[in-house]
């Protein structure tokens, strides 16, 4: 695996059984201070949700009167039933039962009505929000400061605008909707049952210790095994991904069987702990029905005895088997409730920590104008660090005037890079400063000054959208004339007119049939289209073969012509003809001056470049 894969592999994906109540859930770090941060977030929404509310409520209200209504048939089929045979009365009175049943599909009927439209207002209440933090989340990533993309991998800021926005929008859907639901099923099914009998409702809720007592032990011995499989699904899903990602090198190596090795080890043990936290996780619906049903049984014996001491009528017994159900339900879903509120602080939690991280400040008072800017650059004791403990530039002056090639070279970590970011400010000096003719770049609004500057990078950056569109990148309002000019200067021109569909052929940076070298002319293609007044080179040409090489040179030439460039470069033959040489080392400049007269000091600079064509002779 490649030291980018690494960097931008993404923890372990965590996969347990679906919503399995005693799962091992992310906690956040302030879950009442997250909460709080979402309600206020979600007041915009509040009308929205006020009917929310209203039509739960009233969905939960009209089915709990159902059973009571049941009830009441019920009675009227045994009393018809009783009087037929002691002859009392005439018999089952079905015109009453009709209009009772009737009053029940209504109410049932009103129950699912109001439930559909609840359901309807709350996903676009979730969408709302799943719409609105992307975009927030977008919107802030352009002004973010590269520092903090250079402390994050790739997959991290990803999972704030998939994973967790998605687990935000779906947990707040289920979340929300099943507290309002199962706290106006509770309280009401307690008040229905106690205008059947207070007694038989006291019994029933003592019930309710004893399911939890049998829930606290089960989720006490599985959470172990819960824990280790999520361990191990973290390192069966690295083994795959490393794997796969290497593939090539494990064939290679004949590493075939040591990886199925592996492999089998960490899904052995993978089995047998989700296997048995799977086996513990289903026992809890057995026992609790198991207990349900005794709750059943203890209504059933103490409802006849009411009935025979004519408390209660025959009727109220099956209501009240109803409402037992229903009140079991709402202590059923309580733990799967609470983990997703959980999962919903967590997720939100991190979307909100993005949201509030400290953004790069995009412009200034009274900014200085671009205009007219020839490009002499000063740096005058600069002093920058990535840790404040740790100092990397310690004092770098140097004076560039207007049109030089400045070639900046050195060992790795010298600092080479790290310069042309101060230049840009994609991070500010420490101390010290740097100026555009004689203006310190703070002056300038940072948009503003990125405008100026031209760049092209070790690592292509090409999106998927036609040739042509990619190239325009670096003049957006460009015509397709200008753009075509811009290839034939970066010699690319005959290569995509090669392709199927010429410069209307989408790509992307993954395309397989465009080589490393025919992107980095595509990327160079687009900065000479962008005419900046300074160029910046890092590494431009080290994708390309020699003779598209000597070829790119001779564009690049041309194109610096009466521009400031400055080109990072390792090896040393393409800057030869640079008007000035800037070795670094250590973060200072060691050396300065062209390529022959850093030669005949015979100091660091012509150790760097003998050593070189030391090695290719070799």
């Amino acid at each position: 695996m490649s030291k980018e894969q690494q960097k931008n592999k993404e923890a372990p994906i965590h996969r347990g059984g679906p919503h399995a109540p005693n799962a091992p859930i992310e906690k956040a770090k302030d879950f009442k201070g997250t909460m709080k941060k979402l309600a206020k977030y979600l007041s915009q929404y509040k009308i929205m949700l006020f009917f929310v509310v209203l039509f739960s409520v009233g969905s939960a209200i009209f089915a709990i009167v159902g059973p009571k209504i049941l009830g009441n048939a019920t009675t009227e089929i045994y009393n018809g039933l009783i009087g037929k045979v002691t002859g009392t009365t005439t018999g089952i009175n079905f015109h009453k039962i009709s209009g009772i049943l009737l009053t029940l599909l209504g109410l049932y009927g009103i129950s699912m009505i109001f439930s559909y439209i609840q359901g309807w207002i709350m996903a676009q209440v979730s969408q709302n929000v799943t719409y609105g933090l992307r975009k927030k989340i977008s919107e802030k990533i352009h002004r973010m400061p590269l520092k903090y993309f250079e402390s994050k991998t790739t997959g991290e800021i990803l999972s704030r605008i998939t994973n967790d926005v998605d687990t935000v929008s779906q947990n707040l859907d289920q979340s929300l909707t099943q507290v309002i639901s199962s706290f106006t099923l509770a309280i009401g099914v307690i008040i229905m049952m106690l205008t059947i009998s207070p007694l038989m409702t006291f019994i029933t809720v003592l019930i309710v210790p004893f399911s939890m007592i049998f829930l606290m032990i089960i989720v006490k011995s599985s959470q172990k095994y819960f824990v280790k499989q999520q361990e191990y699904l973290g390192h069966i899903n690295g083994q795959v991904e490393e794997i796969y990602g290497g593939h090539e090198v494990v064939q290679l190596f004949n590493g075939e069987e040591k990886a199925l090795e592996n492999f089998k080890k960490t899904n052995e043990t993978l089995y047998h702990t989700a296997w048995k936290s799977q086996f513990l996780s289903t026992m809890m619906h057995p026992i609790m029905t198991f207990i349900g049903n005794l709750g059943y049984v203890v209504v059933s014996i103490l409802g006849g005895w009411l009935v025979i001491k004519n408390r209660i009528q025959v009727g109220d017994i099956l209501s009240f088997t109803q409402y037992v159900r229903n009140f079991m339900q709402p202590l059923a879903q309580a733990a799967q409730v609470m983990n997703l509120l959980q999962a919903l602080a967590a997720a939100a939690e991190r979307v909100f920590e993005f949201l509030e991280e400290e953004e790069e400040v995009p412009s200034v008072e009274n900014p200085a104008s671009i205009e007219g800017i020839k490009g002499n650059i000063t740096f005058e004791h600069v002093k920058f660090g990535y840790d404040k403990e740790h100092t990397i530039i310690h004092d770098f002056n140097s004076k560039i005037k207007s049109g030089m090639k400045v070639a900046i070279v050195g060992p790795t970590g010298a600092g080479k890079t790290t310069m042309v970011k101060l230049l840009m400010r994609f991070y500010d000096v420490d101390n010290g400063a740097i100026k555009i003719d004689g203006k310190n770049i703070k002056e300038f609004n940072r948009d503003e000054l990125r405008n100026l500057f031209g760049m092209v990078l070790q690592d292509t950056w090409l999106y998927s959208d036609t040739v042509r569109e990619n190239i325009r990148y670096g003049k957006l309002d460009a015509t397709d004339e200008e753009v075509e000019d811009a290839a034939i200067a970066a010699h690319v021109d005959h290569f995509i007119r090669t392709l199927p569909d010429g410069y209307n052929m989408v790509i992307n940076e993954e395309s397989d049939n465009i080589s490393g070298g025919q992107k980095q002319l595509l990327t160079i293609a687009r900065v000479i289209l962008n005419n900046p007044k300074i160029l910046i080179l890092d590494e431009a040409t080290s994708s390309v073969d020699t003779r598209t090489e000597i070829l790119i040179q001779e564009a690049m030439d041309q194109l610096m012509k009466g521009r400031t460039s400055f080109i990072i470069a390792h090896r040393l033959s393409t800057i030869r003809n640079a008007d000035l040489i800037l070795v670094m080392k250590d973060g200072d400049i060691v050396e300065q001056g062209s390529h022959k007269e850093l030669l005949k000091k015979n100091g660091f600079y012509a150790n760097l470049y003998n050593s070189q064509f030391e090695e290719v002779e070799n």
